[in-house]
């Protein structure tokens, strides 16, 4: 089984923001997958389908950002998902606008989702895949995060995205999170 999730914020007043990126990654695969009848329940937006016989799931927790692994802790229960089978896709500061990095498991490193997910699921042994999106030079964080790229800056952002949708396709189709990081950190 594979589990993708996407982090972000649910509502049309974050669409498009830094802090969406997890979203918008979802909603490509989604497209590129040509699935069209997402569920709403256990307080996320999800779809599940098979590839290669493989069953997979794109999640996007409708819990807002802090309360993410509330979704993911009861989506996992319901369709006996292990650690082991989660790939999240995250927003990073750290890192440069449009660039990713992928990383086996680890600390949430500030990330408020990605601590709720480990307080929810008691561990950070998942996969992630981090979207750049830079520190700010002149906003807070929270501003920051909850407002959309300029416009010299969004290119360079989507073309993070699609990188990050490459990395998850591949991890569909049965390459190893070290194969990722090898090919793409």
């Amino acid at each position: 089984m594979k589990f993708v999730v996407g982090l972000g914020n649910p509502g049309k007043k974050y669409d498009r923001t830094k802090h969406n990126m997890g979203f918008m990654a979802i909603d490509q695969l989604i497209e590129d997958y040509g699935e069209t009848r997402t569920k709403t329940d256990f307080q996320a937006e999800f779809v599940k389908f098979k590839v290669n016989g493989e069953t997979v799931f794109l999640v996007k927790p409708l819990t807002f950002m802090n309360e993410s692994g509330r979704a993911v802790r009861m989506l996992m229960g319901y369709f006996q998902v292990e650690a082991s089978e989660i790939m999240v896709i995250q927003d990073d500061m750290d890192i440069p606008i449009g660039k990713i990095r992928i990383r086996q498991k680890g600390s949430a490193g500030g990330h408020n989702g990605i601590k709720s997910i480990i307080s929810s699921l008691g561990t950070q042994d998942f996969a992630r895949v981090k979207v750049g999106i830079q520190h700010p030079q002149r906003q807070s964080v929270v501003n920051w995060v909850l407002t959309p790229f300029s416009k010299d800056e969004e290119p360079v952002a989507l073309s993070g995205i699609d990188n990050a949708v490459n990395a998850v396709k591949d991890w569909i189709d049965g390459e190893s999170v070290d194969q990722l990081m090898n090919k793409y950190n």
